[in-house]
């Protein structure tokens, strides 16, 4: 049963709240299109998902059904329920404007960083100096060399992700509005979120 449902429009952002139990599924509409998605603890914003901790628990790169989100305290926030495409991102930064700056020569571009800082502010949470994100279908390879290559997406339309909270989080996604490389399949579009219980 659906419980609350938002469209996220392309190169935007979404805050809401998770209470505990509760299972959000954020779905790729038109695939090949990321979600950086980060989450925070409702009663102590200093504890946050962090994708860091998370491979580190799971000694993994990749997530599967069953397995726990974990924070910068190394405690559980979000299991996964579902996940359709089983590729995505623990190490790539939100995009950011200095970023584009740097490697596409764009001023004023729109960003994942403001997208969730816009989407955060509702909860009173300050703006950090860089998010730890887990990009959902965004699709990095790292070659034997150890360079990183951004791929397209494998995502297709109506692939999605399933989460259930493991105590009462602060969530926001932003839809990344990056089409000057392959991430997003070089065009940007949106993203739908729901609350299943």
């Amino acid at each position: 049963m659906i419980k609350q449902k938002w469209r996220i429009p392309p190169t935007q952002g979404l805050g809401f709240k998770l209470g505990k139990g509760q299972v959000v599924r954020i779905t790729d509409v038109e695939g090949e299109q990321i979600a950086d998605f980060i989450a925070f603890r409702a009663d102590d914003t200093s504890v946050r998902l962090d994708p860091g901790v998370t491979m580190d628990v799971l000694r993994a790169m990749k997530i599967k059904p069953g397995d726990l989100l974990y924070s910068n305290t190394y405690s559980p926030l979000l299991s996964v329920v579902a996940d359709t495409v089983g590729q995505h991102d623990f190490i790539n930064s939100p995009c950011r404007s200095e970023m584009y700056e740097l490697l596409y020569d764009k001023q004023s571009h729109a960003s994942c960083y403001y997208n969730l800082n816009q989407a955060l502010a509702q909860f009173s949470i300050p703006a950090p100096d860089q998010h730890y994100s887990l990009n959902f279908f965004m699709n990095t390879v790292i070659l034997p060399s150890g360079q990183i290559r951004i791929e397209r997406p494998l995502s297709k339309p109506g692939d999605y992700v399933e989460l259930r909270a493991e105590t009462d989080l602060f969530v926001a996604v932003s839809a990344c509005p990056c089409s000057e490389s392959a991430c997003n399949g070089y065009v940007c579009t949106p993203i739908d979120v729901e609350i299943m219980n």
